[in-house]
């Protein structure tokens, strides 16, 4: 077992961000004390408002400097307001998986009770993984000569890949089902009908499906499938996809089981990850402390759920469980932010967990 101090960036980034990150920080350092976890934080400043202050996403010593953190936690990043001179917003996020190599993108949809959907679908515990590297966005620094006339974006799909993110695929697979009790269950959503890149996706999946023989399989049309996460989203363990298709097929479950702000995210390879909720910085709200911190403070279990695994550290396993199970008491029983049916600030819900950590520690304490 890991006895090490964990050092952990923090990168809060725009609008809501800094409010979500210190509402994260301040139930994992409860968390952690509940534990005997020890947590080193340093935060580095990074998006569009420091794009505006200096022309630069993020610093490049800062970048550099991720690779030595045990963990990542980002707020959010980018601002509509503020751009790069070929129109696109601010987002070191995605550079920093490009620098890195964050093949996959680990997106929990789980439904809480407690939370309002407009979906009937009470048993939904799925985790879509979106390819970040490749696909849609492999282009995305391609020079292209301006015209008024047409714009294309190039598509690629690779062996390497594919390898890394259906391993990934796989690996999920089996420790949702030993840790969640999840059924083991991969399904790879797909165009191999009509896109040739999608064909060649699927003949990889097929090749590392072998060497997984206890994990069962689908293949479905992306189409096909993006209706079933809908009306069958119960049908779903793991999901695995091309970077577009997973964006926004992520979303998709993120609304069946509440929203956006109940829906975390890991941006991982083997060595690395970075944590953040899949909401953006919804600059409307800023300040004001209405934002729901749920997804963040998922996100940081998420965390500590990586660090026990990679670390061999069952402190961080049992402090991802106990505020896993904190936050789905308060979304149980309240308070709750404005945009899940209640009147809460992010303060309140906040401090709703932090309380219920330490109620859970003293009746564990006392049956103890």
């Amino acid at each position: 077992m890991s006895k090490t101090n964990y050092k952990i960036v923090l990168l809060p980034g725009d609008g809501i961000g800094p409010e979500v990150t210190h509402a994260a920080v301040k139930v994992l350092d409860r968390a952690s004390a509940l534990h005997g976890i020890k947590l080193d934080y340093t935060t580095y400043r990074a998006g569009a408002d420091y794009y505006r202050e200096t022309g630069k996403s993020m610093d490049e010593t800062d970048m550099a400097a991720l690779a030595d953190a045990h963990a990542i936690l980002l707020g959010a990043m980018g601002l509509p307001s503020i751009r790069k001179p070929d129109g696109t917003e601010i987002a070191p996020q995605i550079d920093i998986r490009e620098k890195y190599g964050l093949v996959a993108s680990l997106r929990p949809c789980k439904y809480f009770p407690g939370v309002p959907s407009r979906i009937q679908a009470d048993k939904v515990d799925m985790l879509v993984i979106r390819e970040l590297t490749e696909g849609l966005f492999a282009g995305r620094h391609d020079p292209i000569p301006e015209s008024n006339e047409s714009m294309s974006d190039r598509l690629v799909i690779t062996r390497q890949g594919c390898e890394k993110l259906f391993k990934v695929a796989f690996e999920q697979a089996r420790f949702r089902r030993k840790t969640h009790g999840t059924p083991g269950h991969v399904t790879l959503l797909d165009k191999a009908n009509v896109l040739r890149s999608n064909a060649f996706m699927r003949k990889v999946f097929d090749e590392v499906a072998q060497r997984y023989p206890d994990v069962q399989t689908d293949r479905i049309y992306i189409d096909a499938g993006s209706m079933m996460f809908v009306t069958q989203p119960e049908r779903f363990d793991v999901v695995v996809t091309e970077n577009v298709f997973g964006d926004i097929t992520s979303e998709i479950g993120a609304g069946v089981v509440g929203g956006l702000g109940v829906a975390p995210s890991a941006d991982v390879n083997d060595e690395m990850a970075v944590f953040q909720p899949s909401h953006g910085t919804a600059p409307d709200i800023a300040g004001k402390g209405l934002a729901n911190p749920v997804a963040m403070i998922l996100s940081a279990v998420m965390m500590l759920d990586w660090l026990s695994d990679k670390h061999d550290d069952v402190r961080c396993a049992q402090a991802a469980a106990s505020l896993r199970e904190a936050v789905a008491q308060v979304l149980k029983s309240g308070p709750k932010t404005r945009d899940i049916g209640g009147q809460a600030s992010t303060e309140e819900v906040t401090a709703a967990i932090v309380e219920q950590l330490g109620a859970a520690s003293n009746q564990g304490a006392q049956h103890g």
